[in-house]
């Protein structure tokens, strides 16, 4: 099968996704394979491609947010039948018996597996999951806006769930590429005024559409205080900035899987006050299965840009460029 394959970890502008025919995967007991239709980029690909992240399997087909159609059972499968649409995420795998499984915090695995990282993913004809780990598509998505949902969705659901943002609330994002564009609408769903910092005018562009009450470059000139916060973008000086205008008592969550050195924080300038910081690591699967109910009733429509599969090294340039506007998608070829 036809494969965008990374041999060594590199920058991402040298292309190092290469397209080449790998075996056709087998699904094992309890797995279905899926015939990819398409797979949204992430930036969680780019710390991956590029070895921010420490490689843990190498050739490897990277991408996980990956929607297609069941083509053949393993022993034992029988959730998802021949044909069914469904969707594959980051979190592929945990142990289910380790402490954090046992107290609902499966995204805590000792033993979790990530798609795209420890085992081959989206970028491909075909991919194999452990039916458990997968989901059903809502029927009001097509494939395309369907597959940002699988990441851009449910982390930035979980991020959204850990900032504690209430009803009517002020909340304040930092960066607005494909998971933030989500987010915005179901803050605005919940009535939220929304506060949008970005060093992209386009990006500003699409959030001052999409309802945010204030845009801006600089976290100094957000001209309220908020009681939430959620930084995407993956830049540690924007801790203490975003801290600053955090209200008492409030909570800014950080959530991406990767982040640059953060800066000295001061205790009373920045965490005074019951302010608190709170990190997001992957999913559980009880958030993946909220957030799409949750897509499907807003209903949320993410805003997308296709690539063809032979183009998937700059669909990821283009996303490190912050040239994408909303979340860069990967459709296979029928």
């Amino acid at each position: 099968m036809k494969a965008m394959v990374l041999e060594r970890t590199g920058p991402i502008e040298s292309s190092p996704l290469r397209l080449l025919n790998i075996p056709e995967p087998i699904p094992g007991p309890g797995q279905v394979r899926i015939k990819i239709r398409c797979c949204a980029a992430c930036r969680t690909d780019l710390h991956v491609i590029e070895g921010e992240l420490p490689s843990r399997k190498l050739p490897l087909v990277p991408g996980h947010q990956i929607v297609g159609v069941v083509d053949r059972l393993g022993q034992g499968s029988g959730r998802f039948g021949i044909g069914r649409r469904i969707g594959v995420a980051w979190l592929r795998h945990t142990d289910g018996t380790c402490r954090f499984c046992q107290a609902g915090m499966e995204n805590l695995c000792e033993n979790q597996q990530f798609t795209g990282y420890h085992a081959d993913g989206g970028y491909a004809r075909y991919t194999v999951i452990n039916e458990d780990f997968a989901y059903e598509i809502p029927l009001g998505f097509d494939d395309v806006r369907a597959a940002p949902l699988l990441c851009a969705g449910i982390v930035g659901y979980r991020a959204f769930k850990r900032a504690n943002v209430s009803h009517g609330g002020k909340l304040a994002i930092y960066g607005f590429g494909s998971i933030a564009h989500v987010i915005m609408q179901i803050a605005r769903y919940m009535q939220c005024d929304v506060y949008v910092v970005s060093r992209d005018s386009a990006h500003l562009e699409l959030a001052r559409k999409m309802g945010a009450c204030w845009v801006g470059t600089q976290a100094d000139q957000i001209p309220s205080k908020v009681q939430s916060a959620i930084i995407f973008a993956p830049v540690g000086h924007l801790v203490p900035a975003a801290l600053e205008k955090l209200d008492k008592g409030g909570t800014l969550s950080l959530a991406g899987i990767y982040m640059t050195q953060i800066p000295p924080l001061d205790y009373q300038k920045h965490l005074f006050y019951e302010r608190q910081i709170r990190s997001v690591t992957a999913n559980t699967r009880q958030d993946g299965r909220e957030l799409l109910e949750l897509a499907e009733k807003i209903p949320i429509r993410p805003v997308t840009s296709a690539y063809p599969f032979e183009r998937t090294n700059q669909a990821l340039i283009d996303l490190k460029a912050d040239r994408v506007t909303g979340s860069a998608v990967v459709v296979m070829e029928d």
